[in-house]
């Protein structure tokens, strides 16, 4: 007699043993991540620190190179701010025949009649008044230095300042007194104003009475000799006739009166005469440095990319040098997204170190070279996140085909290499 087998009923199914449940592999935590991809760190650190100054170069060069151009930027407008925007020159161009032109002896005071003009005053130049710094030097060697007559008003027209001595007054106006420019007084060797300090022009002896500080608004006048208006005339032969006219107006009407300017200076031949706004000179200087700025910011790119194929390299032959470790993590339960997870923090805390330093290298060398100038230190906060940025992104592109490459190895491969 042949006998069924009895099934279990559906109940008795239910009764009976589970099936087991899918093993999950434990999630890494970021302290873990952060803990495991630094192992590679702390056993070479001689060749991550290598690695990292790579980078480190590429940011500091980036941070260093925007963080000057923003320090002299922000001198240039402190400058500019206490100098004031608001200052026009006039002075003569040439005529419709090539030959030089000549302002009117009444123009300055025709310019001080315009409505907005606040302040006007006058220099003329010497043409054959050469400064030298005793009767004893060869004519021919003139060091470049020239001498103008200048008007009580001038200094403060143009917002210059004295270094050593005193300016001129209605008193020395009229006497052999001089005050000298910063670029003169350098090359004549004179450090300081006083009633013995000599020099000679157009074979006379005038006294140094003052010594300016760089003048940046009126560049012209560091290279001269400046004497009064009334002892030019007497000692020197002026004829009267202004080179050069400063003038001050209303910062609203800036653009208004320099419109006006050329035909009042000189009614009849408003075409020979030249308006320029000094500021503006600095500005055009400010936007080269800018150009060249951008330059210098391309070097460093591709110092940053040099220290990211860095990277990419040392962690390359890490993972060959660490396939004994790649299999035993992978033989005790390790995912290939951990292993991947654990090169990958790795390069972005390489790249991190790299540009943390890099960051710090460059500010500190911002603020070396902006003290040195005499400028405010300025680091832009946006290079800065920017840089920790770059180092990220190349960090993680360095060490994702590393990343990659070590988690597709299998346990039985990576154990079996010596």
């Amino acid at each position: 007699m042949t006998t069924t087998p009895l099934r279990p009923t559906g109940s008795a199914r239910r009764a009976g043993a589970a099936r087991p449940e899918r093993l999950r592999p434990a999630r890494l935590s970021p302290r873990d991540v952060l803990r495991v991809g630094g192992v590679g760190l702390r056993t070479r650190p001689l060749r991550a620190f290598l690695s990292a100054l790579g980078i480190a170069i590429g940011i500091a060069a980036m941070i260093s190179v925007v963080g000057i151009s923003s320090s002299s930027r922000a001198d240039l407008d402190r400058t500019l701010a206490a100098l004031g925007t608001n200052l026009l020159t006039v002075a003569p161009g040439s005529t419709l025949f090539g030959a030089d032109a000549q302002l009117p002896v009444e123009a300055a005071g025709m310019i001080s009649r315009i409505g907005p003009v606040r302040q006007v005053s006058a220099t003329a130049q010497l043409g054959d008044t050469p400064v030298y710094r005793s009767d004893r030097i060869p004519a021919a060697e003139t060091g470049g230095l020239g001498t103008q007559a200048v008007e009580l008003d001038l200094l403060d027209t143009v917002g210059g300042a004295l270094e050593s001595g005193t300016w001129l007054n209605e008193a020395t106006a009229q006497y052999p007194a001089t005050v000298l420019g910063s670029v003169a007084a350098e090359r004549l060797g004179l450090g300081a104003a006083g009633p013995d300090t000599q020099v000679y022009l157009h074979g006379r002896s005038f006294t140094v009475i003052g010594i300016l500080r760089p003048v940046p608004l009126a560049p012209e006048l560091d290279s001269s000799a400046l004497v009064g208006w009334s002892a030019a005339t007497t000692y020197l032969g002026l004829d009267g006739h202004p080179t050069r006219i400063y003038t001050r107006s209303a910062e609203q009407h800036v653009e208004a009166v320099r419109a006006v300017l050329a035909a009042t200076a000189n009614p009849e031949q408003s075409n020979e005469i030249q308006v320029s706004r000094p500021s503006d000179a600095l500005a055009a200087q400010q936007a080269t440095d800018e150009a060249f700025t951008g330059l210098l910011l391309g070097l460093g790119a591709v110092a940053l990319l040099v220290g990211g194929v860095g990277v990419a390299n040392t962690m390359v032959i890490s993972v060959i040098e660490r396939r004994a470790e790649i299999g035993l993590r992978r033989s005790l339960g390790a995912t290939r997204g951990q292993i991947r997870t654990q090169f990958l923090a790795e390069s972005l805390l390489l790249s991190a170190l790299g540009g943390v330093g890099g960051v710090l290298l460059g500010g500190l060398v911002t603020a070396g070279y902006a003290s040195s100038q005499g400028w405010p230190t300025v680091v832009p906060l946006w290079v800065v996140a920017g840089g920790i940025g770059a180092t990220i992104a190349i960090g993680a592109l360095a060490g994702l085909y590393p990343a990659i490459r070590a988690s597709r190895l299998s346990p039985t491969e990576a154990l079996a290499t010596p």
